[in-house]
């Protein structure tokens, strides 16, 4: 009798097996259905993921942008009534001498700052990269004007500018440089100078984290192996170096040459523009045009041109970057 109940109990559990094999897949579809539908899914959990950020970017950006571009289709003149004046403002957009002006000295001020930011930069970096005693404080006091800002240092240089007061004139003058009496933000040229060196000083910091951090990702096997060959260090640096952070360096160029397009706010706390439009940039001649002159139509169309140049660019170096990669 045991083994007839063995039997069957096997039978019967074999056959129950064998039924709920059978069935397993259709009761498994249906149980399991919701959490694999989420799993093999992802788009509506992404949908919903993104949705805020979609709606930010949306409202805050696309909205403003578009309401900008019809803006520039108009003589909007701030207060009062307007009305659409189509592309004349894009047509007439270099008959303006103040703009023209404006965009061949930010040019200028451009080429004058880039090259001495990236070598700069490059400098610092190559001095505090190694991990060795006191490399983290240089690096503390390198990159601290940078966060200081632009708009603090300018207001400080404001007061230490001033003629016969200023720190800059009394050191310029106990090195023998000058007479002490110098009205720097009265002048062009030495107002332009004087602003490069309080950008070049302020941003190379943030040069020399981006380059430090390329070059802390170089192994150090890379090194040892040059020196093992006798390599000298600036061998080093012009072969192994410089090609293998070629994608920081650019990224660095571009963020400067953005920055420099961009200027405003030291040439508007500094010297307001002035003497006349010597020191103009093109920020500041929209700025002037928009909410000075009242004519925020054409301001407009100014803005809009100065994004599609610095878009055009930032494409132009994306480019050139995949290229040599």
């Amino acid at each position: 009798m045991s083994t007839i109940t063995t039997r069957g109990s096997a039978d019967g559990g074999a056959r129950t097996g064998r039924r709920t094999g059978a069935g397993r897949p259709t009761v498994g579809r249906g149980r399991s259905g919701p959490s694999r539908s989420s799993l093999t899914h992802p788009p509506r959990t992404g949908a919903v993921l993104v949705t805020p950020a979609i709606v930010f970017v949306a409202v805050f950006v696309l909205a403003p942008l578009v309401f900008a571009l019809y803006i520039s289709f108009t003589n909007w003149p701030l207060i009062g009534p307007y009305r659409f004046i189509g592309l004349q403002n894009y047509l007439t957009l270099f008959q303006d001498p103040t703009f023209v002006h404006a965009i061949g000295y930010t040019l200028l001020y451009t080429a004058i700052v880039t090259v001495p930011i990236l070598a700069l930069g490059y400098f610092l970096a190559v001095l505090v990269r190694a991990r060795r005693r006191g490399s983290t404080l240089l690096r503390t006091v390198f990159f601290l004007p940078y966060v200081v800002g632009l708009t603090t240092l300018s207001f400080m240089l404001v007061l230490e500018a001033q003629p016969n007061s200023g720190a800059v004139n009394m050191v310029l003058r106990w090195l023998g440089i000058t007479d002490g009496s110098t009205a720097w933000l009265v002048n062009g040229p030495l107002a332009t100078l004087l602003i490069c060196v309080l950008v070049v000083w302020a941003v190379s910091g943030l040069t020399m984290v981006l380059l430090m951090s390329a070059m802390q990702g170089i192994p150090d096997e890379v090194y040892e192996s040059a020196q093992l060959e006798g390599a000298s260090w600036w061998q080093t640096e012009r072969l192994i170096t410089l090609p293998m952070i070629r994608s920081t360096i650019a990224l660095s160029v571009i963020i400067s040459v953005i920055g420099s397009l961009l200027a405003f706010n030291q040439f508007y706390i500094l010297t307001q523009g002035g003497p006349g439009t010597e020191t103009t940039t093109i920020v500041n001649a929209i700025y002037n045009r928009g909410f000075v002159n009242l004519q925020l139509g054409a301001a407009t169309a100014e803005s809009i041109a100065l994004v599609v140049v610095i878009a055009a660019v930032t494409v132009f170096q994306f480019w050139a970057l995949r290229e040599k990669d």
